[in-house]
């Protein structure tokens, strides 16, 4: 199956370039230069990964992810030359799976795309499994079609989010280091980047926490990492 990725890139030369070389992987690739064009095509075409720049014509590469969020889980790669904290959180708050930062090697775009596709093709697959269930609490996590409920209600998580949740939930009992984490859910080397780890964890209490000053289901540990709290 060849994946279709699109690459949304407004510096022609970028583009060109990560496309032969996407092409040459046996991805599909198709090329819009401006956040109008990349709606457009995302919202008549399927795709497997969006590679999406922030600092784009028309419509800002923000707006486009919140668009595509609106709708779809598909796995979000930032690639900019934005590179500061406040960015890449900003951008993994609004629902980026991945950041990567201008200028960048393509065999590092090619790691991160295969890794990220690798996970959702898991997930999808997972579909035709029986069943698993995981619950804690008025959590209720479905590991077959990947969903999660409070409270009867459906709570939409990326799939790094999830995978993070799930990893705790199936080892209630242990606690996870930021690296053990990065590792087992970016299925990465941990180069020392705990503000993806510490970006995902916030949002996902968000998402799930009564109180996230006081949360109930994903415990810091401190000077260690996290761990799933006692059931409520």
């Amino acid at each position: 199956m060849n994946h279709k990725i699109l690459l949304v890139e407004d510096d022609i030369e970028i583009s060109e370039m990560l496309k032969n070389y996407l092409t040459l992987e046996n991805y599909e690739v198709i090329c819009a230069a401006d956040g109008q064009e990349a709606c457009n095509y995302f919202d008549r075409t399927e795709f497997s990964l969006i590679l999406l720049d922030l600092m784009i014509p028309k419509i800002s590469g923000i707006d486009v992810m919140q668009h595509i969020r609106k709708n779809s889980v598909v796995p979000i790669i930032i690639v900019s030359a934005k590179d500061t904290e406040t960015d890449k959180t900003l951008g993994l708050n609004l629902g980026a799976d991945d950041y990567i930062t201008k200028p960048f090697s393509v065999a590092e775009v090619l790691a991160r795309i295969k890794a990220n596709i690798r996970r959702r093709t898991q997930y999808d697959q997972s579909v035709m499994d029986p069943p698993q269930i995981l619950t804690l609490g008025k959590l209720v996590m479905n590991l077959s079609d990947y969903t999660l409920t409070q409270n009867g209600k459906r709570v939409e998580l990326t799939a790094k989010e999830f995978a993070i949740l799930k990893l705790l939930m199936q080892n209630p009992k242990k606690v996870y280091t930021k690296e053990q984490i990065y590792s087992l859910v970016w299925n990465d080397a941990y180069l020392g980047d705990e503000n993806a780890v510490n970006v995902h964890i916030s949002r996902l209490r968000n998402k799930i926490e009564e109180d996230t000053r006081n949360p109930k289901y994903i415990i810091t540990v401190w000077g260690i990492g996290y761990k799933l709290g006692e059931a409520l």
